[in-house]
């Protein structure tokens, strides 16, 4: 599913550098499209959420975790999320899907990574 557009209630979610430099990918589009802040790499910036997934596996797993309890704490809000880390980043759905394996169910996961967490 490719998202090009959000209802008000809709947060785009995309993977970041830990710079905020937005300047490809899903990143650039959210700056582009949903209000992404140049210079900011996490959190919600506008209608949009940056997961910072340029710095290691760690700080990702982190920065993730970090999501997963914002979202739960916004039940009034969707979240709309990217293949995040599986672009810019180099990660595979395998590497990454589990790190939203807690999701609250505000949080619309990509396809491939549903298929990583049904097979689990």
């Amino acid at each position: 599913m490719r998202i090009e557009t959000l209802q008000p209630d809709e947060v785009f979610v995309f993977g970041s550098n830990a710079s905020g430099a937005h300047g490809g990918g899903a990143a650039l589009f959210a700056y582009e499209c949903f209000g992404a802040v140049w210079g900011q790499s996490e959190g919600l910036q506008g209608q949009s959420y940056g997961i910072d997934t340029m710095s290691g596996l760690e700080v990702f797993r982190e920065q993730a975790r970090r999501f997963v309890d914002f979202a739960a704490q916004h039940p009034e809000l969707r979240f709309v999320m990217t293949e995040v880390g599986c672009g810019i980043a180099g990660y595979t759905p395998a590497q990454v899907a589990g790190f939203f394996a807690d999701a609250p169910p505000n949080v619309v996961l990509p396809e491939s990574f549903v298929d990583v967490l049904g097979a689990g």
